[in-house]
């Protein structure tokens, strides 16, 4: 694995007055297909996390909140990359040692990936990789694209749509990881990922609905209520749980309100971006719903 393929991506940054986003979406920011996303978070200021390599799993890796290191090894020579931008990542391919350290207080490190968990895919001791890269072929065939299980033009109601309880590996030491794999946790494949930073304490965002898009928002860092609408019942749900995601069936229109100050909002989409799969004005919405 050569150091020239570590490569590191400046997102699309949406600058806006009420809070900025960026954009994960996979194929065109990233060169793999998201099977898995998962995230680190209540890291010790100043742990490390992370050192191990993958056979065949790509990586992309964001400092949603915070600040961390990247260290990429090949067995030759070592990498650095500093992060401390939300629309700033680093992609890792695989064959390649990574190791996530220096964490500031309150870092969320989230990373995307291109296979499900496979324990037998990851090398954690550093003499097995240095002896898996002499030995190991260079080819790494990717996974065909799965079936996408998201539901088209489907008008769901508010009582579809609620809290899963993400797992959570804890760790005294080394902070918390939560996982979602795709078709497992959630009832749909990951396509693209986005995230809400930088909002002022007590602003409000995201007023629209979608009429195949599925989600899950999660408060990644901070708190911040999600309100669902289905035209005819309002349900208002209170996020402040990394391990926590709300569940939003496509046909709903909801509202972020009451962010905290610092908090990060991340979404994971079942779809890549579409503007015509959005609805962003309420009696249009409402006009939708009748049809």
């Amino acid at each position: 694995m050569a150091l020239d393929k570590v490569k590191k991506v400046e997102l699309p940054k949406v600058v806006d007055f009420r809070g900025n986003l960026s954009v994960i979406e996979e194929l065109k920011q990233i060169p793999f297909e998201i099977k898995r996303v998962y995230w680190i978070y209540d890291v010790p200021g100043g742990e490390d996390r992370g050192g191990l390599a993958y056979k065949e799993t790509e990586e992309f890796i964001v400092a949603m909140s915070g600040s961390f290191d990247v260290i990429v090894d090949d067995g030759k020579q070592k990498h650095k990359f500093s992060l401390n931008r939300s629309y700033m990542g680093v992609y890792v391919p695989a064959g390649a040692w990574r190791s996530i350290e220096n964490y500031s207080t309150n870092s969320v490190a989230v990373i995307a990936a291109s296979t499900h968990y496979d324990p037998n895919d990851s090398i954690r001791n550093y003499e097995q990789f240095i002896q898996y890269i002499k030995t190991a072929s260079q080819s790494h065939v990717k996974e065909s694209i799965e079936t996408n299980m998201s539901c088209d033009f489907v008008k769901s109601n508010v009582y579809d749509c609620g809290i899963i309880e993400l797992d959570r590996h804890h760790s005294v030491r080394k902070g918390d990881i939560s996982v979602v794999e795709n078709g497992e946790t959630v009832p749909f494949d990951v396509k693209r990922l986005y995230y809400l930073y930088d909002v002022p304490g007590g602003e409000s965002r995201g007023g629209h609905g979608h009429r195949r898009l599925q989600q899950l928002i999660v408060a990644a860092s901070g708190s911040f209520t999600v309100t669902l609408d289905d035209g005819k019942v309002r349900r208002s749900f209170m996020l402040n749980r990394p391990y926590q995601g709300l569940l939003v069936k496509p046909g709903i229109w909801r509202t972020l309100d009451d962010f905290s100050s610092g908090s990060v909002c991340l979404v994971l989409a079942s779809e890549p971006y579409d503007a015509d799969d959005y609805i962003r004005d309420y009696d249009e919405f409402l006009k939708y719903r009748k049809q």
